[in-house]
């Protein structure tokens, strides 16, 4: 899975939407990014902790799939009627005309049909039928990359690519693979009848709403920025397309960090039933996910004109400066996937829950303030501030709990690490040759010298993925 999800998502990220924001211009992918970030926002309503809860249970006893489907289904279904609901009479609270309510509607329906697939997915992989899951992980994503390659490159059309084709083609995507994977789920269940039975609601609701809550207050700070940039601004569209083209390389980035939490909750929720120490682990993940991140930071702080230019074909100057501070905030993201994700195995989701309120009230706050005055820049530092705060916030609550000795050595190394990572890529600006190569150049004796200094070595990684494999192997013996 982790290899098809590399093969394919990047190629979706700089190959296909890249393209499509280049032929449409900033203003109006701008326009749909506000959207689709907006259609984010209420979208745990959609899934309401459904999904975890399920690939858990079906995992233990597979017999309860016919059960659990009809049940689940059913409650998805409500629950997309209420997503709906909410997230329309939002969009009409803060003004949205026609088009964008149109091309919204669209938008809410592929979160349900994505949610969905999820969600069927969780029986799959619950039922231990990996390859299965793996393929259907990336199917969405290669559908939407082959129709949008035919319509970008198959001149198959007189007319130039609107977004509102761009957003259908996500819609034919997401709709086939959920209808695939439901076919899928249906022959491996004895019956299915849809089932609107509200005590199971009820129940099942009452005890996934901390999680649920969670990732509603994240996604608020994490998605919010491009739609207060283009209500905020009167040229809003233009500003959020900016933003976009920084956060594409931020996305990407957050993808393989993000791999490192999927791999990282198993090991912790084991380890902390066990009563084992898990000291070693979260100093060795922390470090193996930061010392990526901080190279990437110092070569994006200095090439990032020439990245955006190797990108796109406009606004390259602005959002060069956004990728400059979008970036910083990665270290507090590498932060929150580890911390977070200690702490959610922990079970401390009150403590976690009042972090991403205070986080989304200080990103909301921060753009309220910035946004006037400095436009996109000021959403940018704004989520740099954010994300940088609550990830060291959840620093600070892990060694709390923990009780975590302060490692002076670690936080000494680190700091000295960055300050070298930044000196060689300033360095490297002044050699005479291809930016590409003194860049790779960079990067590479940044990465030697941490694996010299030993922060960062092969063994460590290799030692850590068969961890992960012996413990979830246990939790399925279990």
């Amino acid at each position: 899975m982790l290899l098809l999800n590399v093969l394919v998502k990047p190629f979706w990220i700089f190959g296909v939407e890249r393209s499509v924001q280049n032929i449409v211009g900033a203003s109006e992918f701008g326009f749909y990014f506000s959207l689709f970030n907006f259609s984010l926002l209420l979208n745990i309503i959609l899934d309401f902790g459904i999904t975890n809860f399920n690939n858990r249970n079906i995992s233990q006893n597979h017999s309860i799939l016919s059960k659990h489907l009809s049940n689940i289904i059913s409650l998805r279904f409500l629950l997309a009627i209420v997503y709906a609901i909410l997230s329309i009479s939002l969009a009409l609270i803060i003004g949205y005309d026609k088009r964008q309510l149109l091309i919204l509607g669209v938008l809410i329906f592929n979160q349900f049909l994505s949610s969905l697939t999820l969600y069927l997915r969780s029986n799959i992989s619950g039922l231990q039928l990996f390859k299965t899951d793996s393929m259907l992980s990336v199917l969405d994503r290669l559908l939407m990359i082959i129709i949008c390659s035919i319509l970008i490159w198959g001149n198959v059309t007189e007319q130039q690519l609107k977004i509102e084709w761009f957003v259908l083609t996500q819609t034919a995507a997401y709709l086939l693979t959920a209808i695939t994977a439901f076919i899928i789920v249906l022959s491996k269940t004895s019956f299915f009848k849809l089932n609107f039975d509200y005590k199971f609601f009820r129940v099942f609701l009452k005890q996934s709403y901390p999680y649920a809550l969670l990732l509603l207050l994240m996604a608020f700070y994490n998605r919010i920025d491009s739609v207060m940039l283009e209500r905020m601004l009167p040229d809003g569209k233009a500003q959020a397309g900016i933003y976009a083209q920084a956060f594409r390389i931020l996305e990407a980035a957050s993808m393989f960090a993000y791999l490192f939490s999927v791999l990282l909750l198993p090991m912790f929720a084991r380890m902390i039933k066990k009563k084992e120490s898990i000291e070693d682990l979260v100093k060795l993940s922390f470090t193996l996910i930061i010392v990526p991140a901080i190279i990437l930071m110092s070569i994006c702080l200095f090439y990032n004109k020439e990245i955006m230019n190797l990108m796109y074909w406009e606004h390259v100057e602005s959002s060069s400066v956004i990728l400059s501070a979008l970036i910083i905030g990665f270290l507090g993201i590498c932060t929150t996937y580890i911390f977070g994700t200690l702490l959610t195995a922990n079970g401390s989701l009150k403590y976690l829950n009042i972090m991403a309120a205070c986080g989304m009230v200080l990103n909301i706050g921060l753009n309220i303030i910035l946004i006037p005055k400095y436009n996109v820049l000021g959403a940018a530092v704004a989520s740099m501030i954010t994300q940088l705060a609550t990830g060291i916030s959840q620093l600070i609550i892990a060694k709390n709990l923990f009780k975590f000795k302060t490692n002076i050595k670690l936080l000494a190394s680190l700091a000295g690490f960055i300050i070298l990572s930044i000196l060689i890529a300033k360095f490297s600006t002044k050699i005479n040759f291809a930016w590409f190569l003194t860049a790779i150049g960079a990067a590479g004796v940044s990465l030697l010298f941490a694996f010299v200094t030993g922060m960062f070595n092969i063994k460590s990684i290799i030692k850590l993925i068969k961890k992960n494999r012996e413990i979830t192997k246990s939790i399925d013996i279990d």
